[in-house]
């Protein structure tokens, strides 16, 4: 097994809360990670339809079968169970009681909402970075990390990362899709996916993807949610300040996994890749979920942005660390060209960014300091966010 960064924190939610929820994409290694942490929990997954049933129809009974300390995977196939956990942990009065898993936010979350408000600690856990596949002596190229994704599954089994992610969008994507939303057309909805992998890094525009899928915005609005809800995407929001009508304020999408993307772009090979015009789109996914799982992993809560005004002024990534705003501008070349600085600079002439921290994260090598800008290799992108919160600056 791949050691997990989250595994300290998961440990330090369960000293200090009764119970701790999960969520995260499927496949992304919650069970193992749980099972992993907490051997001596006893263990029960409501995807098995007889255990489910049980569990709604005796819910008493079902936990004298399975009591505390618990490990429950895929919690939200049985919200109404919530309320029960509820009751359990009160009445034991103790940390720790309840281990949580999902992979549905939106079923999940209301249920946690309503039932587990002030109670349970909320973690999520996205497939593997790269900072633990360096940890396990895993090294691949640029390319070769676009295509492979992080789900655990491919590095232990050795499985071709085109097949399993072909698989894992037939079965788990198409599967939450049909168990949340009732789709009559699936053909146009397996195009709005692909469409949208064609859209990563870009600002979301929801009618021009009506148009080329042929439904409405209401739908293609439904059908984003939806993946969100199913951990298949993330948005990054704008930062729109007080600079008023200047800034764009739609969000970026990006995938949780980059394999997935690369799938669905039809894109089979690093040859292949090479040579994509979305290279340079998928490179910026890449960085964006790296930073973003360095801060879920290390149960951080930083705020994450991109910039853009209306005349093109736009900075790939922002993000605050006590009061000191962060740039990074993302590139997939493996020099420096001292025009990826431009944006960063004129950023930095903004009120409340003078003293911004410019960073480039790249294909070539770390360098702590090149014209006032710090440059980043992609693997290392997580000193980014670390490394300033720990006092250090460029």
């Amino acid at each position: 097994m791949i050691h997990r960064d989250l595994t300290e924190s998961l440990k330090k939610m369960a000293e200090v809360y009764p119970i701790v929820t999960l969520i995260g994409p499927r496949q992304s290694g919650k069970t193992t990670l749980v099972r992993e942490t907490f051997p001596s929990y006893s263990y029960v997954n409501l995807e098995r339809l007889e255990t489910r049933r049980f569990a709604k129809e005796d819910p008493k009974g079902f936990f004298e079968s399975y009591p505390p300390p618990l490990i429950i995977d895929e919690v939200q196939n049985c919200p109404d169970l919530l309320s029960e956990i509820q009751v359990l942990s009160d009445n034991l009065g103790k940390n720790g009681n309840f281990i949580l898993t999902g992979s549905q936010q939106l079923s999940l979350m209301q249920g946690v909402t309503q039932s587990l408000a002030g109670r349970t600690a909320l973690l999520t856990l996205l497939p593997l970075s790269l900072k633990e596949l360096a940890q396990a002596g895993i090294d691949k190229s640029r390319d070769e990390n676009l295509l492979w994704g992080g789900m655990p599954r491919i590095y232990d089994s050795g499985i071709a990362p085109g097949v399993y992610y072909r698989d894992y969008f037939r079965t788990y994507v198409e599967r939450d899709v049909r168990s949340l939303m009732r789709i009559k057309d699936f053909d146009k909805f397996e195009i709005f996916v692909k469409l949208l992998a064609g859209r990563i890094g870009q600002v979301f525009n929801a009618s021009a993807l009506a148009g080329d899928v042929g439904v409405s915005n209401k739908t293609i609005g439904e059908w984003v949610s939806l993946l969100e809800t199913s951990n298949i995407i993330f948005k990054l929001r704008p930062w729109f300040g007080n600079l008023g009508k200047r800034l764009i304020k739609s969000p970026k999408i990006y995938f949780t996994d980059t394999g997935l993307a690369t799938m669905l772009l039809g894109i089979e090979n690093t040859q292949q890749l090479s040579r994509d015009p979305l290279l340079g789109n998928l490179f910026e996914n890449l960085v964006v979920l790296e930073v973003v799982k360095t801060a879920y992993n290390e149960n951080k809560m930083t705020e994450f942005f991109y910039f853009r005004t209306d005349t093109g002024v736009e900075v790939d990534m922002l993000f605050k660390v006590d009061e000191r705003w962060n740039a990074v501008e993302i590139k997939s070349a493996s020099s420096v060209n001292s025009d990826y600085f431009k944006n960063m600079e004129k950023l930095a002439k903004l009120p409340g960014f003078e003293t911004l921290n410019k960073n480039l994260v790249y294909s070539g090598e770390n360098l702590k300091n090149f014209k006032g800008v710090r440059c980043c290799n992609f693997r290392s992108v997580s000193s980014l966010l670390l490394s300033y919160e720990e006092g250090n600056s460029v």
